[in-house]
């Protein structure tokens, strides 16, 4: 018998529409899941689950002054999310790994084929975000903002389990890209939706998604639209949790220690540029 595909749009709309209901229930449910989820929330501007009046208040919360401080130096890349590392690594003939034995093209990931040669020989990092996770996403270093696209797609779950059995998993789902142009280099950040992610949203451009849509939507952002956001400042959000594909023109140099399956903090350093092997005299 045929598998039949789970109606991956309509469920996470739903989960939209759920989770900006506001209802007597909405604080009891946001304990249950902070037990649940052991979610930590000294870190959370408002600790008390009763200050938020829907769900998605509560995945959207914001951190209090000072709780995740931004590693110094213009050059230093920092983690633009909360979560765990699932994989860095260099771009190697344009091929990015998902997971161990598992890769996918950044032309798919990207949808740009024009763009991708730009990272060619560069590096990237992925972090994914589970239903614990502070969801706000922020800049890994100092950019001006190129442009915005939005990747209609599937929405399968980007939990490690599937990460690991799914191929091309993070090319295949729904998605926006944003690019910018950095002191190091460009830069693109890849929010990727999954299942119940009902929502991506820019800080420049607010909800992208949904509607989900069936056409590549790209948005130029120059002139007068030019945006520039400081290393560290909110760049977008998630709804529950998903993934953040960070990719580098640049080769980075990994900080030591750093390992894969490790769990990061927004800001925590990354890694730095490879210093140029001739330098100018």
């Amino acid at each position: 018998m045929a598998l039949v595909p789970l109606p991956h749009h309509a469920i996470s709309r739903l989960v939209f529409w759920l989770t900006r209901r506001q209802s007597p229930l909405v604080t009891p449910a946001i304990r249950r899941f902070v037990r649940a989820f052991r979610v930590d929330m000294n870190d959370a501007a408002d600790p008390e689950v009763s200050a938020y009046p829907s769900f998605n208040a509560f995945f959207t919360r914001k951190l209090k002054a000072g709780a995740r401080p931004i590693a110094e130096g213009a050059d230093i890349v920092v983690s633009a999310a909360d979560g765990t590392l699932s994989a860095a690594g260099p771009i190697d003939a344009g091929t990015v790994v998902q997971a161990k034995g598992v890769t996918y093209s950044l032309d798919a990931l990207l949808a740009d084929a024009a763009a991708s040669t730009c990272y060619t020989g560069g590096s990237f990092a992925t972090v994914y975000l589970s239903p614990r996770d502070y969801h706000r996403l922020h800049m890994p270093l100092a950019g001006t903002l190129l442009s915005q696209t939005h990747v209609p797609g599937r929405l399968f779950s980007v939990a490690p389990h599937t990460v690991r059995a799914l191929p091309k998993l993070f090319a295949r789902n729904e998605r926006v890209v944003a690019e910018f142009a950095t002191e190091h280099g460009r830069m693109a950040l890849v929010l990727v939706g999954a299942i119940n992610v009902a929502a991506i949203e820019t800080v420049w451009h607010g909800l992208v998604t949904p509607p989900a849509g069936k056409v590549v939507r790209r948005i130029d952002y120059t002139g007068d639209d030019a945006i520039t956001l400081d290393k560290g400042a909110e760049m977008g959000r998630f709804n529950m949790g998903s993934t953040i594909v960070m990719v580098f023109e640049k080769p980075l140099a990994w900080r030591e220690g750093l390992a894969t399956g490790s769990g990061v903090r927004m800001g925590e350093a990354l890694a730095s540029p490879v210093p140029a092997s001739c330098p100018r005299t």
